[in-house]
């Protein structure tokens, strides 16, 4: 009898050890690994997407009670936001967060660049969290294999320059301006009648230094970052682009989880998502009075003056757009943007 029942105690706890046969081996599971890349600086409160990454960090690990580990992989640790997409893509990163590059993969995307789209952050935000977003993640989905969990923001960019203040697009004729090399941004620059000159990023602040260019566009949280106020006098905020950073996850990975896990994943994202855009609007305000206290001169066109800028450069953007990615998806978020303006009385 004893040595029956020191035989069972020995197989209960055998089985007890084996992978999948026992609660002891439930606890000494290791956890599900998330690998959240993202290539802004670490530092929570001046950094959206580190407040994104570090919101849905927080939240998963606790809420998970141990069985989700998120690793944040900040500055361009896991590389630039092209090869974060494309780790996304292949699986080998979870969670990305990335703007431009996404158009790469989904080029619908790139209609969320029309000029002077969306005329304040509620609107934009209306649009995103509302059916149109759920339409174009939804597609997305399906032609790439990435699923956005959420719309965060850039913010909406601007025009600085070292010549005079811009009131019109009359003002930036004959001008030379920096833009990312993409023809939506080349086009967006000729029809004011100023010449895009395309620089990478690190090497604006020198151009701009050297009158290579004689002005360059970004968010105010970008000119700030970047000393851009040291060379740069005149800043004009005509919001000319919202630009959007997407939080995706590989869906192949996504499916993989546990359904409480994915409900988490998709909860959390929301969560980040909130955060981002709280501290990239707050960092915006602020940044505007840090700005004008560096020496800049800021103007804020009226909605007249808007309108100048909106009639001069949405029809030839629009037009290439048509031949890229056709009516669809041009005329969808054009009508979300009017029924949120509807909506929000704004």
């Amino acid at each position: 009898m004893k040595k029956s029942a020191v035989l069972l105690g020995f197989m209960i706890g055998l089985c007890l050890m084996i992978p999948g046969w026992g609660l002891v081996a439930d606890l000494q599971a290791a956890p599900i690994e998330i690998k959240v890349a993202h290539s802004d600086p670490p530092d929570i409160c001046t950094s959206k997407k580190a407040a994104g990454s570090a919101t849905f960090k927080g939240l998963m690990e606790a809420q998970s009670g141990g069985q989700v580990e998120v690793k944040v992989f900040p500055a361009g640790q896991l590389g630039g936001e092209r090869e974060i997409a494309e780790g996304v893509r292949l699986g080998t990163i979870q969670f990305g967060m990335l703007s431009g590059p996404l158009a790469n993969f989904y080029k619908e995307a790139m209609v969320l660049d029309i000029p002077y789209l969306f005329p304040n952050y509620a609107v934009a935000w209306k649009v995103l969290d509302g059916w149109f977003g759920k339409e174009m993640a939804a597609d997305c989905l399906k032609k790439t294999g990435m699923r956005i969990l959420g719309f965060d923001q850039v913010g909406f960019r601007n025009f600085t320059n070292s010549k005079r203040p811009i009131k019109s697009p009359a003002d930036l004729k004959g001008m030379k301006i920096r833009v990312m090399e993409t023809p939506v941004y080349m086009t967006l620059i000729r029809a004011m009648g100023a010449t895009p000159t395309p620089v990478a990023w690190t090497e604006t602040y020198t151009a701009l230094q050297q009158k290579v260019v004689d002005g360059h566009e970004n968010p105010v949280a970008a000119v700030k970052f970047a000393k851009i106020y040291e060379v740069q006098k005149y800043y004009t905020l005509d919001g000319h682009t919202y630009g959007v950073s997407f939080m995706l996850m590989n869906e192949k990975f996504f499916q993989g989880l546990p359904k409480e896990i994915q409900k988490m994943v998709l909860l959390n994202a929301e969560a980040a998502v909130t955060a981002s855009r709280g501290v990239d609007t707050l960092d915006s305000t602020v940044g505007l009075q840090f700005l004008k206290e560096k020496g800049m001169e800021i103007y804020s066109p009226t909605d007249a003056e808007k309108a100048q800028f909106r009639e001069a450069t949405q029809k030839p953007v629009i037009e290439y757009l048509e031949k890229q990615v056709g009516k669809t998806w041009i005329d969808k978020v054009l009508k979300a943007v009017k029924e949120a303006e509807a909506a929000t009385g704004k």
